[in-house]
């Protein structure tokens, strides 16, 4: 099936034909991504660009989740959001990244979980997906360029749902909304999404990567200025008085109070 494998702590990459998969594997922790596994996927991504067998990259998580989205406690320990650090190499790369990229989403898919799809060409959600950007109840603020893409893609008041109220949303809004294409039953995602990558791996793969960079053509300026400016923003909230609150509050299992602060 595979051609080749690799498992590098808690990232599975594997290429089957013309197609990389990617798959989170941190079931214990909900796939919670850490540094090493920003760094672990940018790295992949980086290599897939060059490599001509690799037509389409295909990312999923295992045992029914997505990600829950950014290690807490990981980045509590090294709060480092630089653009040349594993965060800032994984959303460049994913960003960047000039050939299609699918995406099967089962169960939940916080943060980065969410904001790393509006990067993907094609989604596919189970029927148990949830959706969250919890960056304000974290004391944080939004990033991957969410704040400048999901505006433009829902317009302003139903973005504000999601990104300052922090609403979640299941498969079926996502489907409404445009983050996804096709609901599926938990059962046939993987199935149906795989069947998608490969009749992508199976067209001219100069034309596909032509008119995936006329379609997001003139956008990567803008993008790169947004992602500078959340990443400048996200540091300095990480190390917030509000930040502190809501990681400790995190690990107390209680609901943060921000009622002191202006």
């Amino acid at each position: 099936m595979a051609d080749t494998t690799a498992i590098e702590d808690h990232i599975l990459t594997s290429i089957h034909g013309h197609i990389l998969k990617i798959e989170m594997n941190r079931p214990e922790k909900k796939n919670a991504i850490t540094r090493a596994m920003y760094t672990q996927m940018a790295d992949a991504l980086g290599s897939a660009v060059t490599d001509g067998q690799i037509r389409v990259v295909y990312i999923t998580g295992v045992s029914g989740i997505f990600t829950s989205g950014n290690d807490v406690l990981d980045f509590m320990n090294a709060p480092n959001t630089d653009a040349d650090g594993p965060v800032g190499r994984f959303l460049k790369a994913i960003v960047t990244f000039p050939k299609p990229i699918v995406a099967a989403v089962d169960g939940h898919a916080i943060g980065i979980g969410t904001t790393m799809l509006l990067h993907c060409d094609l989604v596919y959600a189970g029927a148990n997906a949830r959706f969250q950007m919890p960056f304000v109840d974290l004391g944080l603020c939004p990033e991957a360029a969410s704040s400048l893409l999901l505006p433009g893609l829902l317009g302003h008041a139903r973005a504000a749902e999601y990104l300052l109220l922090c609403e979640p949303f299941n498969a079926v809004q996502a489907v409404a909304i445009g983050l996804a294409n096709v609901e599926h039953s938990s059962e046939t995602l993987q199935e149906a999404a795989w069947a998608k990558a490969e009749k992508l791996a199976e067209k001219a793969p100069a034309s596909i990567r032509i008119t995936k960079q006329l379609m997001r053509e003139g956008q990567h300026d803008v993008l790169e200025a947004r992602l500078k400016r959340e990443g400048e923003e996200f540091a300095a909230r990480l190390v917030s008085p509000e930040a502190a609150e809501a990681f400790q509050a995190f690990a107390m299992r209680r609901a943060p109070d921000f009622s002191s602060f202006e």
